[in-house]
């Protein structure tokens, strides 16, 4: 029988939208889209890519550790990026500073928009928690 375990922020996204930010289903774990949402759910750093990048991926790292795992079991990401073509390298360098050696795939998709004015990433992945960390 495969277990589950759901994850929350406890923001009010999360009941607005009816969504839980990440659930472990057997080995797996699979992260809703994460983005730069503070504590209390707020929206932070409008137009500043390399902030809300940091902020992403410590909200990963936030469900991560909830469930103790690392980084390095992260086997596949999707990244949401307004005008990707302009932001196409920061993104990049975000990315290979979060995993430095680590490279899981990835699937880059350039959008017009996302959820918050200003927003201009949203990060979603899959763990495998039987993969060594």
């Amino acid at each position: 029988m495969t277990t589950t375990d759901v994850f929350h922020h406890d923001v009010p996204a999360e009941s607005d939208f009816g969504y839980a930010q990440a659930i472990r289903s057997g080995d797996l774990i699979h992260v809703s889209g994460q983005l730069s949402l503070d504590e209390e759910g707020a929206f932070r750093h409008a137009e500043d890519l390399a902030a809300q990048l940091r902020v992403t991926y410590t909200n990963i790292d936030k469900v991560l550790d909830h469930y103790g795992v690392t980084r390095n079991q992260i086997v596949s990401q999707t990244l949401y990026v307004v005008n990707l073509l302009r932001n196409a390298d920061a993104v990049a360098a975000g990315n290979r500073a979060y995993f430095g050696g680590h490279h899981p795939v990835s699937t880059v998709v350039g959008v017009s928009e996302l959820t918050f004015p200003g927003q201009l990433v949203e990060i979603g992945c899959v763990v495998d928690t039987g993969l060594a960390a």
